[in-house]
């Protein structure tokens, strides 16, 4: 390679082939989701008549669920089940939590699965089998459209998230066992469809070049047939190398790493339609700050479908998650560029090591080089003679947040 962002894009393209999950675990999780739906309605289910609906949330509904770091960690699929045709009148958080509880033990029985069902305190867990490698959390939720277009509206918000809105159920909240109206409220569906609006036409066009390529080999393919989770964009991609970078700088202080939400949000926000991986995680590293409001006392970083949800709703009483924060992104901004100034595979998988892992690090160097260090070390020789200037700088970049460029 003699120009030297291919060879960092090459890099990142490599290690994300190490960080991406297998595509049957997007399958077995598609399965599952359907399993238990399809159980809900049932003849003789509980809740049958109530119009349920099981869904993906999370990573693995936004495409950017990463590899755990172990063997021995699990997969965290995160769904939901929406009881269509029940409303707040009818019976508290509790109440809702036991009724689709009742199911989950039953479909955990029906299973044959061993590992007991967990609740944890929005949603019931499913331990599926040692060899499975991953778990389901399933969270309970009615509809919540009407109430939520009434909160926006208050504010003059735009509400065209809003009508998959829903409120769901805390057993920490004191009024978890009350009838009332007042329930935590999400929108997961709602965050998933703004999420791919800010990468929408490039995927239209990734999943156009996949479905030529494919047709050319003799298949038969369309663009409205593909999966999204069949092709990842350069959003998802860096927000990927972005969360392994957060899990492996905080591995010994979990207590005060950056959420995946807060990553995420930033970063669809920041992104700006850029065809490549290095194009779209130099530009969110460079201006994901942006998006982030203070007003001299308290930090928000607004849900981007729901205003009054404050992603960084914790940073005010524990000022340690913010001070991690920019800790993390000064961080990722110095490891980044010192990759990108790198002038072999090698020395760009030593300049990421500390914070991506020996492992990661190496296989992605080796994906490039055939595993030969000594081609590792020279594949740089003619990339130096493309100037250290070519490398992205993050000099004018500011720690202190600015007033959000709005919300798209």
């Amino acid at each position: 390679m003699n120009v030297h962002v291919n060879t960092i894009e090459a890099f990142l393209e490599a290690m994300i082939a190490e960080l991406e999950i297998p595509e049957h675990r997007y399958e077995q999780a598609d399965r599952s989701f359907k399993s238990f739906g399809d159980w809900l309605h049932r003849e003789g289910s509980s809740v049958r008549h109530l119009d349920p609906q099981v869904y993906c949330q999370g990573s693995f509904g936004l495409g950017t669920a990463i590899r755990p770091l172990t063997e021995d960690e699990e997969y965290d699929v995160d769904s939901v089940c929406e009881l269509r045709l029940l409303t707040k009148d009818h019976l508290s958080q509790f109440d809702l939590k036991q009724l689709l509880g009742a199911e989950v033990k039953l479909y955990h029985d029906a299973q044959n699965m061993t590992k007991p069902v967990r609740e944890g305190n929005r949603c019931w867990i499913l331990d599926y089998a040692d060899g499975a490698q991953f778990h389901m959390d399933i969270v309970p939720a009615l509809p919540n459209a009407a109430e939520q277009k009434r909160l926006l509206a208050a504010v003059m918000h735009d509400a065209r998230w809003s009508e998959t809105a829903i409120s769901i159920t805390d057993r920490r909240l004191p009024n978890y066992r009350e009838r009332t109206a007042f329930w935590p409220r999400s929108n997961p569906k709602g965050y998933s469809n703004w999420f791919a609006s800010r990468q929408a036409e490039v995927l239209v066009r990734r999943k156009r070049a996949k479905v030529e390529a494919l047709n050319r080999q003799g298949f038969r393919a369309s663009v409205e047939d593909m999966p999204d989770f069949k092709v990842k964009t350069p959003l998802q991609s860096a927000i990927m190398i972005l969360k392994r970078h957060r899990d492996n700088m905080f591995a010994r202080e979990p207590d005060v790493r950056p959420i995946s939400v807060i990553i995420t949000t930033l970063a669809a926000h920041a992104y700006e339609g850029q065809e490549t991986i290095s194009g779209a995680l130099f530009a969110i590293l460079q201006r994901m700050d942006q998006f982030i409001q203070h007003d001299g006392q308290k930090y928000t970083i607004a849900n981007p479908t729901d205003p009054y949800e404050n992603f960084a709703d914790k940073w005010q009483g524990e000022p340690a998650k913010a001070d991690a924060f920019f800790r993390w992104l000064r961080t990722a901004r110095a490891d980044f560029q010192a990759a990108a100034q790198a002038v072999s595979f090698q020395e760009m998988a030593d300049a990421l090591t500390p914070r991506m892992g020996y492992r990661l690090a190496t296989k992605a160097a080796d994906r490039l080089t055939g595993g030969n260090r000594l081609l590792r070390a020279a594949s740089g020789a003619s990339a130096g003679a493309a100037g250290a200037g070519s490398a992205p700088s993050f000099a004018n970049a500011t720690r202190q947040p600015t007033k959000p460029q709005g919300y798209a």
